[in-house]
């Protein structure tokens, strides 16, 4: 009986150390890692958050700087309150006033022919492409006639100078001058506006021409594409 004792305490005792063990196993394999990587997660988030917070700011000053540096380039590039676009592809025109278009139409441009003079000298019609600007504003202009007018109709060229050279009431009532002799002005070929005929000047219809002078300053950006 008194061994029966003895043998029964002994297997009390090995349970009660087997479940300490077990429970201590329990502890440092499960609960104790399982605590340490929520609060290990719930820090990194914390860091994640601020990390991020901090970069969206700073995104955010340099894109807005960039947005500062594009507004001022713009505004540097800003044609003004009024330009006119030139098309000489399609020979038509857009007068622009505070970013709208308030009229467009046809126009006629550089007929693309040349002028042979000599083996050493041609003329060659064109329009040229680009920004130009509106140097002076003229009304009843007087066409001063270059050499290659006087070439072109088989006559001998006069001195600069010449009173052969001016020609009234060719131009129409407006003239705007855009530098190197070439000008936006009228025609008394009203019927061809559209085609490409001229000698590189952009000429216009009356009403056309009337409402472009009004409208553009002298300053004010051509745009020729």
């Amino acid at each position: 009986m008194e061994n029966l004792k003895k043998i029964l305490a002994f297997i009390l005792f090995l349970a009660g150390t087997v479940l300490i063990i077990l429970v201590f196993t329990y502890f440092n394999l499960l609960v104790i890692p399982e605590h340490q990587f929520s609060k290990y997660q719930k820090e990194i988030s914390k860091i994640s958050t601020r990390d991020t917070t901090i970069n969206v700011e700073a995104d955010l000053k340099i894109l807005n700087k960039k947005l500062d540096q594009l507004n001022k380039k713009a505004e540097r590039l800003n044609p003004g309150n009024a330009f006119l676009v030139i098309n000489t592809t399609n020979n038509t025109f857009e007068l622009f006033k505070n970013n709208e278009i308030i009229r467009q139409g046809r126009c006629s441009t550089g007929s693309f022919i040349s002028l042979e003079v000599d083996s050493t000298k041609s003329y060659l019609f064109e329009t040229p492409k680009g920004v130009m600007t509106v140097r002076n504003k003229v009304t009843d202009p007087v066409w001063t006639k270059p050499d290659w007018a006087f070439i072109e109709e088989g006559l001998p060229v006069p001195p600069p100078g010449h009173s052969s050279r001016r020609e009234a009431n060719v131009l129409g009532d407006y003239a705007l001058h855009l530098g190197d002799g070439y000008m936006i002005h009228g025609t008394l070929y009203q019927r061809l506006i559209g085609s490409p005929v001229t000698h590189g000047c952009v000429r216009l219809l009356d009403d056309d021409l009337e409402a472009v002078y009004k409208t553009l300053p002298i300053g004010s950006k051509v745009f020729i594409y």
